[in-house]
């Protein structure tokens, strides 16, 4: 890569002073790479071997254009330890601070590697700044969560406003692999007409075939197809095949949404049995619940637990923590008519919102209630950042679930990059008598078939 990217730029710009630097773990591919450099008498630049996550060879050294071709889903189990350390320990002061994807996909690992070595962009200082490309699968578009390693290095990219554009391209272009590729273009200098963007540009339909095949590779693209995406990458521009959007329309709040535990309390000889297994000496506490408080089924917890404190207050008993809770498990089933179990009360405020964060009025009374959550019922909304999350719950979740609201304290901004959704095309399916007949079609050649073989 770096050879034939000297290559274009001298045939382009004779004058142009260009020195290249590389590492590589493959002892062929550094080979390789290495004599080539000395055959071409390239003696200010330099290959260097070694594990680029573990032994970095340029550390503290800054450059202005970086390629990579980092293996796809590359396991690093064996960095694992050492990349860790740099994360935990460095932060942002290393390469990895932003964040560490799954163990089965370093690709991001390889990108954090290349931007901490981004010139600053300081035009008054002469530092201009620097760009990459990276070719990438399309795990590390969208692969992981909100609060993952793999989100939170998107979102730390795309928050700093660096992703610049990504072109997808066509399938079977390389030699070990059929899949489809995305190349990812970084930079710390976008012009200012590109600030707060990202270019999408679709060339995966922009091939042509090979006469003969290289082991996956059957396509490659043409000098045209070529010319279209650098003109349309170039000139910035919406196309059918390339699309402009702000940072945010790739962004998204994953907003918990809780439903209030409901619980039916009843006593009877198994769980009795079940709970004095476990605290065998809480026997005569138990014994006097079941002879005050009865066998009743009770559909409000709430008011059961009262009661029961105060019958344990009046026998001077002290139950521990995990004994209480022992207790509720054991003694209360989950139901959906019972009363919402209540966690907090409070005075009642005046604020617009207090309903979506979980706190509910009471009726006649100057205080709102927030229930337990039932952490069977959780669900997740995806809410896109340029939306508010009050709104979309007042208008898209309350109307369905009454009793739901949203936990404020969990809520997670996370970044995804969908190609198929943004260049999606309807293709509306055939008319039915068109399908009828080709259905009837079939089965008279399938009777035809049956009659010859009958015969």
């Amino acid at each position: 890569m770096l050879s034939e990217g000297q290559n274009y730029l001298r045939e382009n710009n004779k004058e142009a002073q260009l020195w290249v630097f590389g590492q590589d773990f493959n002892p062929r591919a550094y080979a390789i790479a290495a004599s080539d450099l000395l055959i071409k008498d390239n003696e200010q630049s330099a290959i260097q071997f070694g594990d680029s996550l573990t032994d970095d060879q340029y550390s503290g050294e800054t450059f202005d254009y970086f390629l990579a071709n980092p293996p796809f889903r590359v396991y690093w189990k064996k960095q694992q330890k050492e990349v860790k350390r740099e994360h935990e320990k460095l932060g942002f002061a290393g390469r990895f601070g932003a964040g560490l994807p799954r163990v089965n996909d370093g690709s991001l690992l390889f990108l954090q590697h290349q931007i901490s070595k981004f010139e600053p962009y300081q035009p008054d200082s002469d530092k201009k700044g620097s760009r990459l490309a990276i070719v990438f699968n399309g795990s590390p578009l969208f692969t992981g969560g909100a609060g993952s390693g793999e989100s939170e290095i998107r979102k730390w990219i795309i928050d700093s406003d660096w992703l610049e554009a990504i072109v997808a391209l066509p399938e079977q272009m390389f030699y070990n692999t059929g899949i489809g590729t995305y190349l990812w273009i970084v930079t710390n200098r976008k012009q200012k007409h590109r600030q707060g963007k990202i270019q999408l540009i679709d060339a995966r339909q922009r091939w042509q075939p090979m006469r003969r095949s290289l082991g996956d590779k059957r396509r490659y693209m043409g000098e045209e197809d070529i010319a279209i995406v650098v003109q349309e990458y170039g000139h910035f521009i919406e196309t059918e095949t390339s699309k402009i959007f702000a940072n945010e329309d790739f962004g998204y709040h994953r907003v918990p949404i809780e439903r209030p535990l409901r619980l039916l309390y009843q006593m009877d000889v198994d769980r009795k049995l079940r709970f004095l297994d476990g605290v065998p000496h809480l026997l005569d506490d138990v014994k006097a619940i079941d002879k005050q408080l009865g066998r009743e089924p009770r559909p409000d917890w709430n008011e059961f637990d009262r009661l029961m404190k105060d019958l344990l207050k009046q026998r001077g008993s002290r139950w521990k923590k995990a004994e209480k809770k022992l207790f509720r498990d054991v003694f209360t089933e989950r139901e959906p008519e019972a009363e919402p179990v209540i966690l907090k009360e409070r005075k009642a405020k005046d604020e617009p919102y207090a309903r979506v964060w979980g706190w509910f009025p009471v009726a006649g009374k100057k205080i709102e209630l927030m229930y337990e959550p039932d952490s069977k019922l959780r669900d997740f909304e995806n809410v896109n950042l340029e939306d508010e999350v009050t709104r979309y719950f007042l208008e898209e979740v309350e109307p369905h679930v009454s009793d739901a609201w949203a936990d404020g304290t969990k809520i997670k901004s996370a970044y995804e990059i969908n190609f198929n959704r943004y260049f999606y095309k309807y293709t509306p399916p055939r008319p039915l008598a068109e399908i009828d007949a080709d259905i009837k079609q079939m089965e008279q050649e399938i009777i035809r078939l049956l009659r010859e073989v009958t015969v």
